[in-house]
């Protein structure tokens, strides 16, 4: 099989042409399916779970902050845990849904979960860490260790 790739100009997408005059072989029908609607559309019924959630780290002279992109949850939903300076956000989700009528009976359910570990560094007071949940963001406040901020600038005299 030759395939011809028309190489995209100006990020357009790109369009490949395969030479059929031999019988495919498992690899390319294997690809073709992957590339027409069937193979996308088929993947994307499994793939309804939260993956990975968006996360945005700050700092300022007294904490940090972690925001975490989690909508539609709860915050009994959410797992944080800290060990040996490492810090996990992990949620596990379980849904089911079941309408009876007469001459049918409808039942969806789906699972959703993810985790995510941060190493802290030696500057976050581990025992003072508290998390809060509001309009779909987790946000994690690490504040840091009283010698760790940042002090104003101190004058010192000459003698």
């Amino acid at each position: 099989m030759t395939i011809l790739a028309k190489m995209p100009n100006n990020d357009a997408e790109v369009s490949t042409r395969r030479n059929r005059t031999s019988l495919p072989s498992l690899s390319t029908w294997v690809d073709d399916l992957f590339e027409t609607g069937l193979g996308t559309g088929f993947l994307s019924n499994f793939n309804t779970g939260i993956t990975l959630p968006a996360v945005n780290i700050k700092e300022n002279k007294d904490e940090f902050f972690l925001e975490i992109a989690v909508p539609g949850m709860k915050k009994s939903d959410f797992n944080i845990d800290v060990e040996n300076k490492t810090l996990s956000i992990s949620s596990e989700k379980e849904e089911q849904y079941e309408e009876k009528e007469e001459n049918y009976t409808r039942r969806e359910f789906g699972y959703s979960s993810f985790k995510r570990t941060f190493t802290l560094p030696d500057t976050v007071e581990s025992d003072a860490i508290k998390a809060q949940y509001k309009e779909g963001i987790l946000t994690v406040h690490l504040p840091k260790r009283e010698e760790a901020k940042e002090k104003p600038a101190k004058r010192i005299d000459i003698s």
